[in-house]
């Protein structure tokens, strides 16, 4: 008799068929003949029989089908790992991880509810409670969450007012290095063969400093030495002859050149044409410029291959000075997120 694949079948019909093929071995039949008989193959009389064995004709019962319909995870208990994903890191709750993988979320649940889910289960978890797999900022354990507050909430606000009084124009400044073995982007190549670019094997450097407005105005210098106190207070100067008589509100962050009493010096002496103001420490993330920084960085630098300094120092200046020229390129940067509020 030719065999038949089961799997095909009702779960009623295939039930009837088990109890068969098990009473006809139960008579007296072999399992070789009644795995002929009934067209079954050898190996599932066997295993049926060993369901029978230890749970009588009740093993021979059909397995639900598919994925269990019944949600594992009570709504409140959702809602409490939703909370634990978004306010804690894994290791703040003695996890073995320090990012958020669906093996870290699954362990979570593990340790909470008692609730042992597949990586599967928990990706389906976190992509319905809207969680995408993302490459993560990073924070300094340094940094003052009150402080960070009060310069959204006051000392920004007052600024803003302040230089409305005044008629002064709100700069925000950053200096950043750069070096010639930076690289950004990718290129296409065959699977398994990572593609070569060739460039000199030489390592050189330059830096740059750049104050930018939410009215898409650019200043910027590109030097080659170290930034000392002269480098900054020469960059003012020029932020200050360009500004057309306005004052000058420069925020900036606490860099030691920034606070050092040369440059105190120099400021106190100009308080009718400049005044600078300080972000809370350790919080790159509020300052605008950083996004011109990561611009440049990945533009002008990453995406190129300079032969020697003078050739990478071209490339940068020729790349802000065509940002320069775009002043909604410049605002645009004030609409992400994290800086809106300064727009």
């Amino acid at each position: 008799m030719k065999k038949q694949d089961i799997r095909f079948l009702s779960p009623i019909a295939q039930d009837a068929l088990r109890e068969r093929v098990i009473q006809a071995v139960r008579d007296g039949m072999s399992q070789a003949e009644a795995a002929r008989v009934f067209g079954v193959s050898r190996q599932s009389v066997n295993k049926w029989y060993g369901w029978w064995r230890k749970k009588g004709m009740r093993g021979l019962s059909s397995r639900p089908r598919g994925r269990p319909s019944s949600i594992q995870l009570l709504p409140w208990q959702a809602a409490v790992v939703v909370r634990l994903i978004t306010d804690r890191c894994p290791d703040q709750l003695k996890l073995p991880f320090f990012l958020w993988t669906r093996e870290a979320v699954r362990d979570l649940i593990e340790q909470r509810f008692g609730i042992r889910l597949s990586v599967w289960t928990v990706g389906r978890y976190l992509q319905r409670w809207g969680f995408t797999p993302q490459k993560p900022l990073r924070r300094a354990y340094e940094r003052d969450a009150q402080a960070v507050q009060n310069w959204l909430t006051k000392e920004y606000p007052d600024i803003k007012k302040q230089a409305k009084r005044e008629g002064a124009t709100v700069f925000w400044g950053d200096e950043m290095g750069m070096r010639s073995d930076h690289q950004a982007g990718t290129s296409y190549g065959r699977k398994g063969e990572t593609p070569v670019i060739s460039g000199t094997g030489q390592r050189f450097r330059c830096s740059m400093i750049s104050a930018i407005t939410n009215r898409g105005k650019l200043a910027f210098m590109v030097f080659g030495q170290k930034f000392k106190a002269s480098v900054f207070i020469g960059f003012m100067k020029r932020l200050v002859r360009h500004n057309r008589g306005r004052k000058v509100f420069f925020i900036v962050d606490e860099h030691p050149v920034h606070v050092s009493s040369k440059v105190k010096k120099w400021v106190e002496g100009r308080k009718d044409q400049i005044r600078l103001f300080f972000l809370p420490g350790y919080s790159p993330d509020l300052n605008p410029d950083e996004l011109l920084n990561q611009d440049v960085k990945t533009n002008a630098v990453g995406r190129r291959r300079p032969h020697n300094r003078v050739e990478m120092l071209r490339n940068v200046r020729s790349y802000l000075w065509s940002t320069q020229r775009r002043p909604q390129k410049v605002r645009a940067y004030f609409q992400h997120p994290k800086v809106k509020y300064a727009a």
